[in-house]
């Protein structure tokens, strides 16, 4: 498939995701799904363009703002997302002639429709071209590194605020890494070593995890789904920082656990696997679709007695009170944490959700120590970095439920190849005397 029809499939994910506001990961797995045919090369150029676009639109636009008269949230939307594309295979694409990216800008452009404004586009993105290297970034510390770390202002100041400059522009660094692929081994089914030496022998770069012992990393690979490995349920993919839930619930066999909000289901499989499928992991969350999610993956490993309902998290239920030894909490939040692998999360979040979030995790909360019942663990943690969220809720909860004794807690950043980030927190109930 020729190049330009790529670009086309990429700027229909483009528009769906920047100007209507839909998941990227959503889209973007949903067009390599409807297109699994394809090349792996063209598959892979469409992936490149689609999330670099999204991750460096910032950038991108402050650029685009030097050569342009038209202010960029004064364009139309489809020439607004044309331009942005073209600029990005100017600045990051280098195996894209300069000369490629903006005539094919211009044939997209006509192609939607916007013949008339085709001169505007290839002016633009030529003139883009020319002066690439002489345009200026801000002189402001703060406002420079929005730019170049391509991040909404307010949110670095939110984490220069929170964690100070220099873990602030190692944080917003590893956001725009590349990371390898994180699996959990099934220890069910299979051991690490051979899974990853069945993997290396497809050709796939394995790494051991010395972080925990049922994770890896893969790399160089098509398509995980594709694997028999996976479809039989040998491995599922998951962070090594959401992983921790898994070790610090620590679960053993014979006991009953509770994952709250549960989907897709990570880290309810990850203790029914501990479990060795004895006793009994309920996975629950709050539609039939998330709660589909979990199934599917359930079948995929093998979970067969892990129980999956629907049920809304803010309402008690009286008829698990106090039974539970172990309950996983981990809550909505802004997801700040994971911006590496949804980029959109940063224009989407605001600062009043921050809020928000906060108080819809403490009626959560509330909700999960009513099921622990003495002697029992609570792990509460979320994928974000953000210390109402996190920390606040942490100190709320000791001053709420003094029933409960404090272990630990630990925000993990994220780290280049290695994790996002994620808070995670553990509570013991005390006995009764």
């Amino acid at each position: 498939m020729a190049k330009e029809n790529i670009r086309a499939i990429s700027y229909e994910a483009l528009y769906e995701i920047l100007e209507r506001g839909e998941y990227s990961h959503l889209v973007i797995r949903a067009v390599l799904d409807k297109y699994a045919y394809l090349e792996k090369r063209d598959r892979a150029f469409f992936t490149r363009l689609t999330e670099g676009t999204i991750e460096r639109c910032v950038e991108l636009d402050y650029l685009i703002e030097q050569v342009s008269a038209t202010k960029v949230k004064k364009m139309k939307p489809q020439i607004r997302t044309i331009i942005r594309m073209g600029a990005y295979q100017l600045k990051y694409m280098d195996a894209v002639p300069d000369s490629a990216a903006c005539n094919e800008a211009v044939k997209l452009a006509k192609k939607k429709g916007f013949a008339s404004l085709s001169g505007f586009v290839n002016g633009v993105l030529r003139n883009l071209a020319r002066k690439m290297e002489n345009l200026k970034y801000p002189s402001d510390e703060m406002e420079e590194l929005s730019v170049r770390a391509s991040m909404p202002l307010w949110l670095v100041e939110h984490f220069v605020k929170s964690y100070g400059m220099e873990k602030t522009k190692d944080i917003l660094h590893c956001f725009l890494a590349e990371q390898p692929t994180s699996i959990r081994v099934n220890i069910r089914k299979i051991d690490r070593k051979t899974l990853l030496e069945r993997l290396a022998d497809r050709g796939i770069l394995c790494e051991p995890s010395s972080m925990l012992e049922e994770a890896a990393y893969l790399s160089s690979y098509d398509r995980l789904s594709d694997l028999d490995e996976f479809a039989k349920g040998l491995f599922s993919v998951q962070d090594i920082s959401s992983m921790m839930v898994g070790e610090w619930i620590n679960a053993k066999p014979g006991e009953r656990i509770l994952d709250v909000c549960a989907a897709p289901g990570g880290k309810a499989l990850h203790a029914y696997e501990r479990m060795g499928g004895s006793g009994q992991v309920i996975a629950r969350d709050l539609t039939s679709d998330k709660v589909d999610m979990i199934l599917e993956n359930a079948k995929r490993l093998g979970a067969d007695h892990l129980t999956c309902e629907i049920w809304d998290a803010t309402v008690f239920d009286s008829k698990l009170s106090g039974k539970m030894d172990a309950v996983i909490a981990d809550l909505p939040c802004s997801g700040l944490g994971i911006i590496g692998k949804k980029t959109d999360i940063k224009y989407k979040i605001t600062k009043e959700q921050l809020d928000e979030l906060s108080e819809l995790q403490k009626v959560i909360l509330k909700n999960a120590a009513g099921y622990v019942k003495p002697g029992g663990r609570l792990v509460f943690s979320t994928c974000t970095m953000n210390p109402g969220e996190n920390e606040e809720n942490v100190r709320w909860f000791e001053e709420q439920f003094p029933e409960f004794s404090f272990v630990k807690k630990e925000q993990v950043f994220p780290k280049k190849g290695i994790s996002d980030g994620f808070f995670i927190s553990l509570f013991i109930k005390k006995e009764r005397a």
